[in-house]
C-alpha cells in the first residue's frame, strides 16, 4: 500500500469519531489590529499544497482574483485569500492551497503553512456562540488545554468564500423551476436541518420554501441531537413516534460539537430513532465522502450546492420512506 493511501485510509478512519484533522495556516496580518492570526481549513478539503506558480492574469476578472494557473492539464481559477479576509502580506505569496469542495476546484494564495492538528469537533466553536456570527469564519478551533492560554484557530466557512468570490450572475440560485412541484409531508411534520454556515442555511431555507416544506433548522449536529431527542420524548408521550414530529433529517458533515457522521450514527443506533430517514447534504464531495456516507447509515447524499438534485434526493428518500 502506498504512503498516501495509508494516509487516505488514517483519515478515514476519524469518520464516525467525532475527530477532524484541521490544516493551519497565516495570511498575514490583520489590517484593523496588525497581528497576524492562524486559521485553519478542513484538510478533506484541501487537495494539495503547492509551491506558487506564474498566474496568469485574466481581463475582467472579479475582486480578489488573481487569474489562473494550469495543474495537472486543469485551468484552476486563483484567489487571494489574505486580501479576501481584509489582511496584508509583507511579500509575495509562496504558496497556494488547491482545494475541492462542492463539486468545484480553486486555489487560494497564503502566507505559510503551520502544522495540521487532528482535533475534536467538541474542542470546536460555532461562529455564532462566540459573536463572529454572518462573517466568513464558520467557528473557531481551541489548539490547546491550557486555560490561561488557549490558542483559538479561525476556521474559516469556505461556502460563503466561494459565494462571495464567484460573481454574482453564477452563484447559487433557487427558484421553484429547479425544485419541481410541492413536496408533501405527513401532516405535523418536519424536516430538520442542520448546518453551521450561515451561507449555506440561507440556499437551504430558500430550496425548502421553494419546495414548500415545512421545516426547523439548527446550527450543529449537536443542536440537532437535543432537539429530535425532545421532540421523541414529546411524541412518545402522546402515543407516538418521531416519526409523527420528523420526516426527515438533513445534516451539514462539518459542524462544531458534533459532526453529521456522529450524528447520524446516533440517530440510526438508536431502536426508536433509526426509522428516522437521514440525507446528508456536505461541500465534501467524492467518492470517499460517499463511501463514509453509506458505511454510517445514511439514507441519502447530495452535494452542495444544487437545489434540484437536493429536491430529486429528498423526493426519493420520502418515497422510499412512505
Amino acid at each position: 500500500m502506498s504512503p498516501s493511501q495509508n494516509v487516505v485510509d488514517d483519515r478515514s478512519s476519524l469518520t464516525g469519531t467525532n475527530r477532524f484533522e484541521l490544516l493551519l495556516f497565516r495570511l498575514g496580518t490583520n489590517v484593523g489590529s496588525g497581528q497576524s492570526e492562524l486559521y485553519g481549513i478542513n484538510v478533506l478539503k484541501v487537495r494539495e499544497i503547492v509551491t506558487m506558480p506564474t498566474v496568469t492574469a485574466v481581463a475582467g476578472a472579479p475582486k480578489f482574483s488573481l487569474g489562473v494557473v494550469q495543474l495537472r492539464d486543469q485551468v484552476i481559477p486563483v484567489f487571494d485569500l489574505p486580501g479576501i479576509v481584509g489582511n496584508k502580506l509583507d511579500n509575495p505569496p509562496t504558496l497556494m492551497l488547491v482545494t475541492e469542495f462542492g463539486r468545484t476546484t480553486q486555489a487560494f494564495t497564503v502566507e505559510s503553512v503551520d502544522d495540521i492538528v487532528r482535533l475534536d469537533w467538541n474542542d470546536v466553536i460555532s461562529a455564532e456562540s462566540s459573536g463572529t456570527s454572518q462573517s466568513l469564519v464558520s467557528s473557531m478551533a481551541k489548539l490547546d488545554d491550557s486555560a490561561d492560554n488557549t490558542r483559538l484557530a479561525q476556521v474559516l466557512d469556505v461556502e460563503a468564500i466561494l459565494q462571495m468570490v464567484t460573481p454574482e450572475k453564477d452563484r447559487h440560485q433557487v427558484d421553484a423551476k429547479q425544485v419541481g412541484d410541492e413536496i408533501v409531508l405527513k401532516p405535523g411534520t418536519i424536516v430538520l436541518v442542520a448546518d453551521d454556515s450561515f451561507v449555506a442555511r440561507a440556499l437551504l431555507e430558500q430550496a425548502l420554501k421553494a419546495m414548500k416544506l415545512p421545516y426547523e433548522m439548527v446550527k450543529s449536529g449537536r443542536e440537532a441531537w437535543d432537539r429530535l431527542n425532545v421532540l421523541k420524548a414529546a411524541a412518545e408521550a402522546e402515543g407516538k413516534t418521531i416519526l409523527d414530529k420528523v420526516s426527515l433529517m438533513l445534516t451539514d458533515l462539518e459542524m462544531p460539537e458534533m459532526d453529521g457522521f456522529t450524528l447520524t450514527r446516533n440517530i440510526k443506533q438508536d431502536a426508536r430513532m433509526r426509522a428516522l430517514p437521514v440525507v446528508i447534504h456536505s461541500s465534501l464531495s467524492g467518492s470517499a465522502n460517499e463511501d463514509h456516507v453509506r458505511s454510517v447509515g445514511a439514507d441519502g447524499y447530495v452535494a452542495k450546492f444544487s437545489a434540484e438534485e437536493l429536491a430529486d434526493t429528498l423526493r426519493k428518500v420520502l418515497a422510499r420512506q412512505a
